[in-house]
């Protein structure tokens, strides 16, 4: 087997594609249903089994075209499994589940495709399949968001294969393995891709015969081989993205708002344009198994971008080389995830004129409708499968197989329509996923103003999944209740017309936005016990919120854990921290100018390492959050999970810090 990072190979003396190219992903799970994701090299028939121990609960065989099939390209099948089995499966046991190639004789299982697939065992019993766990109540959550393949240190998916590797050791308790692992955007930064990265995709799209398409708008390139063959294919993608004189430049609008000076440096010289290359790099997130097949040092590049090259493959060696054990994590416990802006591109919808621009574009309206594509059969489709409608999948799978500019096209548009993003798990708490990307608040007063994360429609549909529900956990991608100084930056900003500078979306943004929220808390019907897990930032943190009149009811969490491989500029963060605690102190007269002003809301202290977090309240660092909770919904350990090894606890009990 080769090294996943050896480049003393060749990939064209490797004759055979490996059958499996990415998954088992194990996605939504209950006790009616049983849903698998993952992409092969044929379309070989499958049969999915589900076992208690070694008797089969449920089987089902998925044969060519079945409903959750769709053809990706020559060598690239993408199969959702959906296994519903006539009596419920059993809660709080370990299950387990098997994948078998019928076309093979005799039929090939997931041991024999990859053996690092497995764990060693459950306690003391041998694990031959994946092993998962369908919670009765959700007593554990490791959840995260922002995972950049180039950037600097370890992967935050190692943390969790460290998890899911401790819940099977002997003697482990049930409450070790996860109820689920909730990813909270970014899980891709379509944006921001490596040279390396962008190199790998070409490859993989040109071994896998990956979907073609007619590029709308750029002068002498009609294809991706046509990209792929033109000088400003690396690095200088920035000169092929879309500029509309008439408006304001869509590409100030949609691409240049990622320049932000303060905060991050230039990163759209290789944003992917089209559905291949979106779709190339999840299978490269993902799994191991295509990296066996690239060669990453034999590339020609203008003198000028071979030190960037070679300083980015770096990182990028490191991300490949902990691949096996991402993949081990994702089979081995429910993943459920919605999109946030990276998915798709940075600022994506951030205000009104940026809309107006990037969809009155032919070309700017593709990329960010072969993203949202992308999104829905990599991410979207596998947490409710039921919520897509069969004539959309139908409409997907009709436009994948056509050549059709006009056909893609009028799906992108349908896409863009679709409200069904956000969904409900009827958990124990009940689990709500909001999508703040696609139905959002315009603002009134100016174009270049903030919108609201969600409409009046959506929030109040919201708020519907939450009325008189005992405890539910909320899944907002950006953190409701944020860090009140670089709030009031964020609004500076956008004071001078900059917003997309400083990517100037939270919720207190946009004044009709930030009161409807804040009203929902404080309606009477509202949960006695309300948890926001968040990413989007770059830094970990968690509060304790509670009403100023009220402050039996309700009790409120928010609790941001970000990112999985993404961090804040280190001086930058410890700064805003400590300004934050100076000027919005519990006495602080600035307070009362706050939208919150109504609110208590209590930053929880890290617990102290060698007393380096002692004056902290914001954490820095690549890994994953965790929260453990009791019986009533309550959050009874709040953490981070490093991939140094640190596990850093958030404290509660100490004084109010600002309203």
């Amino acid at each position: 087997m080769h090294d996943p990072i050896d480049n003393n190979y060749s990939p064209h003396t490797m004759t055979d594609l490996p059958t499996l190219l990415c998954g088992p992903v194990l996605r939504h799970v209950s006790a009616q249903q049983l849903v698998i994701w993952l992409v092969t090299g044929t379309d070989a028939s499958l049969v999915l089994e589900c076992y208690q121990g070694d008797t089969t609960l449920a089987s089902a065989e998925f044969h060519s075209g079945h409903p959750g099939y769709v053809r990706l390209g020559e060598h690239a099948h993408l199969h959702l499994l959906t296994l519903a089995p006539e009596t419920p499966l059993p809660q709080d046991v370990w299950l387990s589940y098997d994948i078998g190639i019928l076309s093979a004789e005799p039929t090939r299982w997931l041991r024999h495709n990859r053996d690092c697939l497995l764990y060693d065992a459950i306690g003391s019993q041998s694990a031959p399949r994946p092993n998962f766990v369908i919670k009765s109540h959700i007593d554990h959550i490791l959840h995260g968001s922002c995972r950049k393949p180039h950037h600097p240190g370890s992967d935050g998916l190692l943390v969790v294969d460290e998890v899911l590797a401790a819940a099977r050791l002997p003697g482990a308790e049930l409450g070790a393995q996860p109820a689920l692992l909730m990813f909270s955007g970014d899980q891709i930064y379509a944006d921001d891709v490596a040279g390396p990265m962008l190199y790998a995709i070409q490859q993989v799209i040109a071994r896998l015969g990956l979907c073609d398409e007619r590029i709308p708008g750029i002068p002498k390139v009609y294809s991706q081989q046509d990209l792929q063959q033109c000088g400003k294919n690396f690095y200088r993608r920035t000169e092929l993205l879309p500029d509309i004189s008439a408006h304001a430049t869509v590409r100030d609008t949609l691409f240049r708002g990622v320049r932000k000076p303060v905060f991050t440096s230039v990163h759209a010289d290789n944003h992917l344009i089209t559905l291949a290359e979106v779709l190339a790099m999840y299978l490269l997130v993902w799994s191991p198994a295509l990296w066996r097949c690239i060669e990453l040092e034999n590339i020609s590049l203008p003198e000028q971008f071979q030190a960037r090259y070679q300083q980015e493959l770096v990182p990028i060696r490191q991300f490949v080389a902990g691949l096996a054990q991402v993949q081990r994590v994702l089979a081995h416990v429910p993943v459920y995830m919605i999109f946030d802006d990276h998915d798709v591109t940075d600022d994506w919808n951030l205000t009104r004129g940026w809309e107006a621009s990037a969809y009155g574009d032919a070309f700017a309206n593709r990329i960010i409708g072969n993203a949202l594509l992308a999104y829905l059969l990599c991410q979207g489709w596998g947490n409710v499968p039921d919520n897509f409608p069969a004539k959309l999948i139908t409409q997907v799978k009709q436009s994948l197989a056509s050549a059709c500019p006009q056909q893609h096209d009028a799906l992108l548009d349908e896409l863009r329509r679709f409200e069904g993003w956000q969904y409900t798990l009827a958990t124990q708490p009940k689990l709500v996923v909001l999508d703040t990307r696609t139905r959002r608040w315009h603002s009134e007063t100016s174009a270049a103003q903030p919108s609201g994360l969600m409409d009046w429609a959506a929030l109040i549909e919201m708020q519907q999944e939450l009325l008189d529900q005992p405890a539910v956990i909320l899944i907002s991608p950006a953190p409701i209740f944020g860090v009140k100084l670089i709030e009031v930056v964020q609004r500076v900003f956008t004071w001078f017309g900059q917003a997309l500078k400083v990517d100037a979306e939270n919720w207190m943004a946009h004044p009709g936005a930030a009161q409807v929220i804040l009203n929902i808390f404080r309606h009477q019907r509202t949960p006695l016990n309300f948890i926001i897990l968040s990413g989007d930032v770059h830094y970990s943190f968690a509060y304790d919120v509670r009403l100023r009149q009220r402050e039996d009811r309700p009790h409120i969490w928010q609790i941001t854990s970000s990112g999985i491989k993404a961090t804040f500029p280190a001086k930058l963060l410890r700064s805003f921290d400590r300004l934050n605690r100076w000027l919005f102190a519990s006495l602080s007269p600035l307070n009362w100018f706050t939208r919150r002003r109504n609110m208590h809301i209590r930053s929880r202290r890290p617990a102290e390492h060698d007393g380096r977090y002692r004056h902290q309240r914001l954490l820095n660092g690549n890994g994953i959050g965790r929260v453990r909770f009791n019986a009533a919904g309550e959050p009874v350990l709040i953490e981070t999970l490093w991939v140094d090894g640190q596990q850093i606890a958030f404290k509660e009990g100490y004084d109010w810090d600002w309203h």
